[in-house]
């Protein structure tokens, strides 16, 4: 009887340890580019978008990829996006942006999800690279310095004055309350300031 429970609690133990390995290889092989870029919404739209910008080449080699601005670190906030993004399949299967006129058509409200989501979260992907108290202001050129000292001030997270940082911004018109911008910068990175007083 003993030895008999020994192999079932036994085999419990290897079969929980071999699912959450499974698991969390899963999880892992889901927070890699590749997959981000697998389908061709992300490939042939945001994806060619951030090509071009900062985030994926400069002087440092210094390289953000998508799960590292949209896939929390931290195990809790990881499973919440990844069950979030389980409605990112769906419509995928639905076909809902499979095409670049269905993607532009539904561009600003998928932005608007992404910043307030970042805004909920105090852009805290964000911080894991750019974190006010690591700044050195002093190295900084004067006007990004004073407006990074503003915004932590004033509470502010970094997506309230970076939108548009690694993707184009989608037709102003379509926010709503959104100023309105001079069309010939429309679809090029955005770097607000923080209004005078």
């Amino acid at each position: 009887m003993r030895t008999r429970r020994f192999v079932i609690l036994s085999s419990a133990f290897v079969a929980g340890i071999l699912f959450w390995g499974a698991f969390n290889t899963a999880m892992e092989w889901t927070n890699r580019e590749e997959f981000c870029i697998s389908c061709h919404e992300m490939k042939d739209n945001v994806y060619l978008e951030y090509r071009n910008t900062v985030h994926y080449q400069n002087r440092t080699g210094v390289r953000a990829t998508c799960p590292d601005c949209h896939v929390p670190k931290e195990w809790t906030h990881k499973i919440i996006r990844k069950i979030q993004a389980s409605n990112e399949v769906w419509h995928h299967l639905l076909g809902s942006i499979d095409t670049p006129e269905k993607f532009n058509a539904k561009r600003a409200k998928l932005a608007s999800n992404e910043w307030a989501r970042m805004k909920r979260t105090d852009s805290r992907e964000c911080r894991n690279c750019h974190h006010f108290e690591f700044m050195d202001f002093a190295e900084q050129n004067t006007r990004s310095g004073r407006f990074h000292q503003e915004a932590m001030t004033d509470g502010k997270t970094c997506i309230d004055c970076h939108k548009g940082i690694a993707h184009s911004l989608p037709p102003i018109e379509q926010h709503i309350g959104a100023p309105k911008a001079d069309p010939a910068n429309l679809g090029k990175p955005e770097v607000t300031a923080p209004q005078a007083e």
